[in-house]
C-alpha cells in the first residue's frame, strides 16, 4: 500500500494526464465546430501544460513516450488540429492563402529533427570510453559542453522553439490573416536552424575532443606514468554508493599509488570528496587496460554482476572486504570464493565463514580490522550530561522478507515511545537510507516514528543556543560545502566536469578532513541538548553520531559492530520471533548487548545502567566481544590493512615472475627441440 505522499503525488500526476486530455479533446471540438474562442483556449492552455510537465515532472512525459506519445507526437497534434481549424473557419475557396503556414510548418518540424540528428552526433562524439576525476587530462582536448537545451532535452527544445509558431497560427485563427502564422511559423523555423547551426559548431575540430582510439592510448599512456599499485573496484546502484565511500580514506592511506575503479558513469559523481584518481569504465573490453598495468591488487566492498568481469585478470590479485559486518547471512555469500582473499575485521568473522560452510579456505581469510573506525570516541563513563543521548539506528527491511532484519516495523514505534517518556532522554533517529525501499510498511513505520519525535520536540522547551551558533554553522558549512561539492553550470556534461575535475590541489583530503571535523563540532553545538533529533542526511555522518551517542539502539547489523570499538552500551531489538537464549546464541554480536523485545519493556533498565555504571554488567563482556569482532587495537587496524595489501601485492608480483620465466622458456625449449632435429 503506496504512503500518503506517494499516493498524492500520484493522483497529482493523474490530474495532469486527464487536464491533458481534456485540452486534446477539447481542441478538436474547437476544431470541428468550429468555435474559435475554444479552438484558442484548448490550444495554448494544452501546450502550457505540457511545457509546465517538462519542467516539473519530466518522468511522467516520459512515461507518455513507453505509450508511443511521446512530446513531438502531442505537439505534432496540436498543430494540425489547430491547422484543421483553419481549414474548417475558412474553407471558402481562400486555403491557397495558408499554403506557406502550412510549408512552414513542414519545415519547422524538418528543422527539429536535423537539430536532434546533430545533437545524437555531437552526444557521441563527446562520449569517451571512460570517465575520470581526479586526473589531468587536458591532452584529452576537453572542451565545454553545449547547451542542454539543444543536445539533451529535446523535448523542452520542441515545445519552446514552437511557442511562436502555435502563436502566429492561434492569432490567424482569430484574425483571419495568414501573415501572423507566417510570422510565427518564420520565427521559430529560425529558432531552429539557429540552434542546429550552432550546436553543429562542436563537431568542428576545434571543439571536438579526442576519439576513442586516441582516448584509449591516453589511458595507457596514463597508466604507465601513473604506476597505479592498490586499487578499489566498485560497481552498484545509486543508492550504494556508501558502499564504497566508507573506505575511501583507508585506501588513500595505503602505501603505493591507489586508484578507484568504476563501471558506471553516474557513480562518479556520487564518490565522495578524494584525492585519489577515478576511473570509470563501462564496457568490459576496455577494463581489460588494467590487466596490461601496474595494478597488483583490488579491494571490494561490494559484490555485483560485474565483478566477475574483473575477477577474470590473472595478473591481479582480488581481496574482498565488504562494506560492513554483520551476524547476518549476506555477510557470508558463497560468491566470496571468487576472491584470492577474504579481509574481515576479526575472529568472528572468520569463525562466521567456516560456520557457513560455503567453501571458503580459512587460509584466505586475512584480519585487518576497520581502519575507518579510527575517528569512533573511546567510551569515556557514564554520561555527565544532563540529558541522556540515545542514538537509535536501526537498518532496513534487506532482500529476504525476514521481519527479524529491522525493528522498524515490529518494535521501532514501541522503542521510541519509552525513549520519548523519559524526560531526561534525548533521541537521535538515523534510520537507514533504504528503509521502506523493498517493504513499504517499513516506510510507514518509519513515517510514523518521525511524527512521533516530531510531536514529541514541539512539546518540549528550553535554552537553545545563541544566533552565533547558527551563524558559525552556517559558516563551516560554505566551507565544507566548497571543499567537497563541484558546482557546475547546468549545461555542463560528463566531459564537462572532466574537464573541471581535474588534479586536486596538494593537501586537499586532509584540508576536508579538518573541515568536516570542525563542521561536526558546529552542528552539534548549534543544537540545545534537550531536542531530539531526525537525522537522514549525509551530514552528521554516523560515526559522529556515535560519538555524540551515549547509548546505541539498534539491530543485527554493521551498525553494531562498529559502535562496539567505543565500548559503550547497546541495545538490540530482537524481532526474530527467537527466544533470547537463541536470538544470542545465533548472533553473536548481540552477545553484549541488552536484548529489547518488541514491546521495548527493557529500555527503562537499559537508561538506567546507562546512568549508573554499577548496574552495568555487560561492560566487560562488551571489551571482549570488541577484539572477537574487531581485533586487537595493536598494530593498529590500519598498519594491519596496509601489510595485508602489501602482501597480496607482493603474491601479484611473484605469480608474474613466474609467468615472465615460463614465457622465457618457451623459446629456449623450441630452440633445443630445433637443434635435437639436426
Amino acid at each position: 500500500m503506496p504512503s500518503a505522499g506517494t499516493a498524492s503525488r500520484r493522483a497529482v500526476q493523474a490530474a495532469a494526464l486527464l487536464a491533458m486530455l481534456v485540452f486534446f479533446a477539447t481542441q478538436l471540438v474547437g476544431a470541428l465546430l468550429p468555435n474559435v474562442p475554444l479552438l484558442i483556449a484548448a490550444s495554448a492552455a494544452g501546450l502550457a501544460l505540457d511545457l509546465y510537465l517538462q519542467h516539473r515532472d519530466p518522468g511522467l512525459v516520459a512515461v507518455l513516450g513507453k505509450i508511443r506519445f511521446d512530446v513531438m507526437v502531442r505537439q505534432l497534434l496540436r498543430d494540425m488540429l489547430v491547422l484543421i481549424g483553419l481549414l474548417r473557419l475558412h474553407g471558402d475557396g481562400s486555403l491557397r492563402d495558408y499554403a506557406p503556414v502550412f510549408a512552414g510548418l513542414v519545415l519547422f518540424y524538418a528543422a527539429h529533427l536535423a537539430c536532434q540528428a546533430t545533437a545524437l552526433l555531437v552526444r557521441r562524439s563527446r562520449t569517451l570510453p571512460f570517465v575520470t576525476r581526479n586526473i589531468d587530462t587536458s591532452s584529452l582536448r576537453l572542451t565545454a559542453a553545449p547547451p542542454r537545451l539543444l543536445a539533451r532535452q529535446h523535448g523542452r527544445r520542441l515545445l519552446r522553439f514552437a511557442i511562436p509558431a502555435t502563436a502566429g497560427m492561434l492569432a490567424t485563427v482569430g484574425t483571419e490573416k495568414p501573415l501572423w502564422g507566417v510570422l510565427g511559423i518564420a520565427v521559430a523555423l529560425l529558432l531552429a536552424v539557429g540552434g542546429t547551426v550552432h550546436l553543429a559548431s562542436w563537431l568542428r575540430p576545434k571543439k571536438r575532443i579526442a576519439d576513442e582510439q586516441r582516448a584509449l592510448e591516453w589511458l595507457d599512456r596514463w597508466l604507465a606514468d601513473y604506476q597505479p599499485t592498490a586499487g578499489m573496484y566498485f560497481s552498484g546502484g545509486t543508492t550504494s554508493a556508501y558502499q564504497a565511500n566508507m573506505w575511501l580514506s583507508t585506501l588513500a592511506a595505503l602505501d603505493g599509488n591507489p586508484l578507484i575503479v568504476l563501471r558506471e558513469r553516474f557513480m562518479v559523481q556520487k564518490i565522495e570528496a578524494t584525492d585519489v584518481p577515478i576511473i570509470c569504465i563501462p564496457k568490459v573490453v576496455h577494463l581489460m587496460a588494467l590487466e596490461k598495468s601496474s595494478l597488483k591488487m583490488m579491494i571490494h566492498p561490494a559484490n555485483s554482476g560485474k565483478t566477475s568481469q574483473v575477477l577474470r585478470m590473472p595478473s591481479i590479485k582480488h581481496a574482498f572486504i565488504n562494506h560492513g559486518e554483520s551476524d547476518k547471512l549476506s555477510s557470508c555469500n558463497p560468491y566470496s570464493k571468487a576472491y584470492d582473499e577474504i579481509w574481515v575485521a576479526g575472529p568472528a568473522a572468520r569463525e562466521r565463514y567456516q560456520l557457513a560452510d560455503i567453501g571458503v579456505d580459512d587460509r584466505d581469510v586475512v584480519e585487518v580490522g576497520r581502519p575507518q573506525l579510527a575517528p569512533i570516541r573511546p567510551y569515556a563513563g557514564a554520561p555527565t550530561r544532563e540529558f541522556t543521548t540515545v542514538l537509535y539506528a536501526p537498518t532496513w527491511e534487506g532482500w529476504d522478507g525476514n521481519p527479524g532484519n529491522t525493528s522498524v516495523m515490529l518494535a521501532g514505534e514501541n522503542i521510541v515511545r519509552a525513549l520519548l517518556a523519559d524526560p531526561k532522554v534525548r533521541l537521535l533517529y538515523k534510520p537507514h537510507p533504504m528503509t521502506g525501499s523493498v517493504d513499504p510498511r517499513a516506510g510507514r513505520a518509519n513515517e510514523r516514528i518521525q511524527a512521533m519525535i516530531r510531536e514529541a520536540v514541539a512539546a518540549r522547551t528550553g535554552a537553545r543556543p545563541g544566533p552565533e551558533a547558527a551563524a558559525e554553522l552556517d559558516r563551516r558549512t560554505a566551507e565544507l560545502d566548497r571543499l567537497t561539492t563541484s558546482t557546475f553550470r547546468d549545461s555542463a556534461d560528463e566531459i564537462e566536469r572532466m574537464m573541471l575535475q581535474g588534479t586536486p590541489e596538494p593537501g586537499r583530503a586532509a584540508t576536508v578532513e579538518a573541515a568536516t571535523a570542525a563542521w561536526e563540532a558546529a552542528y552539534w553545538a548549534s543544537l540545545p541538548d534537550w531536542e531530539h533529533q531526525i537525522i537522514t542526511t549525509a551530514r552528521p555522518a554516523l560515526f559522529s553520531c556515535f560519538n555524540e551517542a551515549d547509548v546505541l539502539i539498534s539491530d543485527v547489523s554493521s551498525v553494531v559492530s562498529d559502535y562496539l570499538i567505543s565500548e559503550k552500551p547497546y541495545a538490540v531489538a530482537n524481532t526474530s520471533g527467537m527466544t533470547e537464549e537463541e536470538f544470542r546464541t545465533s548472533f553473536p554480536t548481540v552477545s553484549a548487548a541488552t536484548i529489547l523485545t518488541p514491546e521495548a519493556g527493557e529500555v527503562a533498565g537499559l537508561l538506567a545502567a546507562v546512568r549508573d555504571p554499577r548496574l552495568d554488567g555487560l561492560a566487560e563482556a562488551r571489551a571482549e566481544l570488541k577484539v572477537q569482532l574487531l581485533g586487537p587495537s595493536d598494530p593498529p587496524s590500519l598498519v594491519r590493512f596496509n601489510a595485508a595489501a602489501l602482501a597480496l601485492a607482493k603474491e601479484a608480483d611473484a605469480r608474474r615472475a613466474r609467468m615472465e620465466a615460463r614465457t622465457s622458456e618457451i623459446p629456449t625449449q623450441r630452440e633445443a627441440d630445433a637443434a635435437a632435429a639436426v
